[in-house]
């Protein structure tokens, strides 16, 4: 059996960013944001829409927990929600030091199955959470596998 050391979690949080994000804003940030977790061994996806963001973050826990510190402290964002976290086996996101996808207010609307936001998720309802993190990691990944 591996050590603390050893063990990989996935964590789901959500926050409200503090100031408009620009495509510029959002690049900068993205490359920011890539070279810090590939040297940290993380990787994840990020999903920005409205001023809101979604982001899916895995790999060694002390690295997962020590990033969830730097982000609570980062002022360009507020109200950062853990969603989901569990220990994992496997990354989801493997091949991504961060992939990005920007749902932007009307690109989606009339898809079925269409969410708005993930407000309505309750951390004590982990399955229906873990459910709806789920579609949304199947629909980002066949949305990056066409580009």
């Amino acid at each position: 059996m591996g050590t603390d050391e050893d063990q990989m979690l996935s964590l789901v949080y959500a926050s409200t960013a503090t100031q408009p994000f620009s495509d510029d804003d959002l690049t900068a940030l993205l490359a920011v944001s890539r070279e810090n977790n590939a040297r940290a061994q993380l990787t994840g996806m990020l999903v920005h829409r409205d001023g809101r963001f979604l982001q899916v973050l895995e790999g060694p826990e002390a690295a997962v927990r020590e990033l969830m510190v730097t982000l609570a402290a980062d002022p360009r964002h507020t109200g950062i929600r853990v969603m989901f976290e569990e220990p994992i086996r496997e990354r989801q996101f493997a091949a991504w030091t961060m992939g990005f996808e920007r749902a932007d207010t009307g690109s989606t609307a009339e898809l079925d199955g269409y969410r708005d936001t993930f407000d309505d998720l309750d951390r004590d309802d982990p399955t229906a959470t873990m459910r709806a993190l789920q579609e949304l990691a199947r629909w980002f990944r066949s949305r990056a596998t066409r580009s």
